[in-house]
């Protein structure tokens, strides 16, 4: 067993050209079926959440890259192994380390915590909002009770996709909740 080779499986960091994530990871399927490395290759996942973004007043739900560039490959770690997914086309090698004994690079892999995190992140069931908004800045409500008022983003939680705004009434500055939706920039 040389320095490349491990026996357990770990996750790693594969980097990518941008934008190529899923056709490297068509690939890299594909290779692994014609080159049985199932037994050594066993998951591969492109980080990314789905997320809601508000357009011209609607929700659009879309996918976005957690780590634009990169694919987390399951593998147990070996000179073949290592082979097979550094010369997938579109992949431009591992996140590496240089190794102090032979002064070449080792793939480093993600701790389990690491890479469980993020593949929690992915099954996440609620998408996040993502919004164009900033605290203090002026927005007038479109919809509700408060239709036509303006006022200044006091808070943003994107959790739960409300938005609190401070809205003066009778000369006293009010708090109220709205969904994202509700707003609109000036």
């Amino acid at each position: 067993m040389n320095a490349t080779e491990t026996i357990e499986h770990r996750w790693y960091f594969v980097h990518t050209y941008s934008g190529q994530e899923e056709r490297v990871k068509k690939n890299l399927v594909h290779r692994i079926a014609t080159m049985d490395m199932g037994g050594k290759i066993f998951q591969i996942e492109v980080p990314s959440e789905e997320i809601i973004e508000i357009k011209e007043g609607k929700r659009v739900p879309r996918r976005v890259h957690l780590y634009p560039g990169y694919i987390m490959v399951e593998m147990i770690m070996d000179d073949e192994s290592w082979y097979v997914v550094r010369n997938t086309p579109g992949v431009t090698g591992f996140v590496s380390a240089e190794d102090e004994r032979d002064k070449r690079p080792k793939p480093v892999p993600l701790e389990s915590w690491e890479a469980e995190k993020i593949l929690q992140q992915m099954r996440s069931e609620k998408p996040k909002a993502r919004i164009g908004f900033t605290k203090g800045e002026s927005v007038r409500i479109m919809d509700g009770p408060f239709a036509d008022f303006i006022g200044a983003v006091e808070v943003i939680d994107t959790e739960r996709s409300k938005i609190t705004v401070l809205v003066s009434f009778f000369g006293r500055e009010t708090p109220v909740e709205l969904d994202f939706l509700q707003i609109a920039k000036l």
